[in-house]
């Protein structure tokens, strides 16, 4: 049988450890708290991409009254696609399904990817009435570095 003494060394070792486990606990908490603050509003996102784009002086001032209204609507309709996507796995989980509703929600899935690819297409056409394929391309790019910029972990938004 072990007998515990506490003596002085022991009592500071321990008051050690708790200062370190309320530090850690104290960073961890503001961590959270951190990545909680990180999500940005519909509007928020649209700003901070149009001014990314305006930085990238791939516009002029008329072509981005143009363009951005129409790039706007497309990624809305995008963002409902992706949900129904979405809503379509999350079907697939379903671990009572048949092999034909299996396949079904596969396929669905697949048709809806070739739905966003061919609204894609669609506003594609839409902006070539005012813009060239050059800078239709630029702002293919601008809008990769944007994404890729923004999930770069810790880095100011």
């Amino acid at each position: 049988m072990q007998i515990l003494l506490f003596t002085h060394k022991n009592i500071k070792d321990m008051k050690k450890g708790w200062y370190i486990i309320a530090l850690l606990l104290f960073i961890c908490t503001n961590n959270i708290q951190a990545q909680k603050g990180k999500c940005l509003s519909k509007e928020e996102f649209r700003a901070k991409q149009e001014a990314f784009f305006v930085e990238q002086n791939i516009l002029t001032q008329e072509e981005a009254k143009q363009f951005f209204p129409l790039y706007f609507e497309l990624q809305d309709k995008k963002h409902a696609y992706n949900k129904k996507a979405w809503q379509l796995m999350r079907q697939g989980k379903n671990e009572n399904l048949s092999e034909e509703e299996q396949m079904k929600v596969i396929e669905d899935v697949i048709k809806t990817k070739i739905e966003i690819n061919e609204l894609d297409l669609e506003y594609i056409h839409k902006y070539k009435v005012f813009l060239s394929a050059k800078k239709i391309y630029r702002l293919q790019r601008a809008e990769m570095r944007f994404h890729r910029e923004l999930l770069k972990p810790n880095k100011k938004r």
